[in-house]
């Protein structure tokens, strides 16, 4: 796919590469950290094309220094299916990344939900829509080479990065990356900007403990896993948003709501105008509403994906059917 992204210069020697996400799954900020002739990236694309348009303007950027470290903030195909295009990279992510890299689907089977499912339908009609654009051809997943828990600090030449662990949270192996000198905090998908976020693991508790330990970092400069760049009363707004869902996950569970029921009310109301991608509070919801109901169950990430594209279908008046009669 073309992709309009670019390498914007945050701080000295870290760099963001911000594409414009807004209302559309799989295009993920990554981030360049370059020092001393060595360079580290944050996450990769989710498509070998996008990744080696990314890894260009790496180079362009810091052409001295050698790409070694990729730190891969969690398991989703968005922040790490380029992965392999980093020949020879140690590649650094939580140990419970891999748990979470079990339940995605695959590229192949991403391929066949937008090419073999009916296009007149909620899912084919989503998949085709928010993933269609997409190459996933010749994508071999490519797991960490290291792996930690806790905290692991690292240097890129004289750059410390302090990786966190922060899940169970939107997933159950994310981690940010802070890099204290420069005042930045790399979130992942901890931290969604301009549109609802997806939380697959939670609970909500935990995503909001981890914005709150990004907080206490005291940064300048807070990269989220989607999104515009936020500053630090960006983020208390998005702390905000979080505590109200979950108190309203916590008053509809009661009421005897499903996720799915519980979404379209807080759809109907309107109550977080401003947000994108309304359906995929079916998916935060769903996740939440385990927790409340003590199920210790993996979650079924295509289940969960097809509630937030049925409630999309049955939202987008404007929506055609992505086939026209001969």
């Amino acid at each position: 796919m073309t992709s309009t992204a670019r390498l914007i210069p945050i701080a000295p020697g870290v760099h963001v590469w911000a594409p414009d996400g807004a209302d559309r799954w799989g295009l993920a900020n990554c981030g360049l950290i370059a020092s001393g002739g060595e360079a580290a990236l944050l996450d990769t694309p989710y498509a070998l094309d996008l990744t080696d348009t990314f890894l260009a303007a790496a180079r362009a950027a810091a052409p001295d220094a050698h790409i070694g470290t990729v730190f891969t903030t969690h398991g989703n195909g968005d922040h790490s299916w380029g992965n392999q295009r980093v020949t020879g990279a140690r590649i650094i992510s939580t140990r419970r990344t891999l748990e979470h890299q079990c339940l995605e689907p695959t590229p192949e089977q991403l391929r066949a939900l937008i090419e073999e499912t009916d296009p007149d339908q909620p899912l084919g009609w989503y998949f085709r829509r928010h993933f269609g654009s997409f190459d996933f051809g010749g994508i071999t997943v490519t797991p960490p080479t290291d792996t930690f828990e806790g905290r692991l600090d690292v240097r890129v030449g004289d750059i410390l990065v302090e990786l966190h662990q922060t899940g169970p949270a939107h997933t159950v192996g994310d981690l940010i990356a802070h890099l204290p000198e420069q005042r930045v905090v790399f979130t992942g998908d901890i931290v969604f900007a301009g549109d609802h976020p997806c939380h697959w693991a939670g609970p909500l508790a935990n995503v909001i403990t981890a914005c709150e330990e990004i907080l206490a970092h005291n940064p300048d400069h807070i990269v989220p896993g989607h999104g515009p760049l936020l500053d630090q009363d960006g983020l208390r707004t998005h702390i905000q948003y979080l505590a109200d869902l979950a108190e309203q996950a916590r008053e509809l569970h009661a009421r005897g709501c499903t996720p799915t029921t519980a979404a379209q009310h807080l759809i109907r109301e309107k109550r977080y105008p401003g947000l994108g991608l309304e359906e995929r509070l079916a998916i935060t919801l769903g996740s939440e509403f385990r927790h409340l109901n003590n199920d210790p169950a993996d979650p079924e990430i295509l289940s969960l994906a097809i509630e937030a594209a049925t409630i999309a279908w049955h939202n987008n008046t404007a929506r055609r059917p992505a086939t026209s009669p001969s």
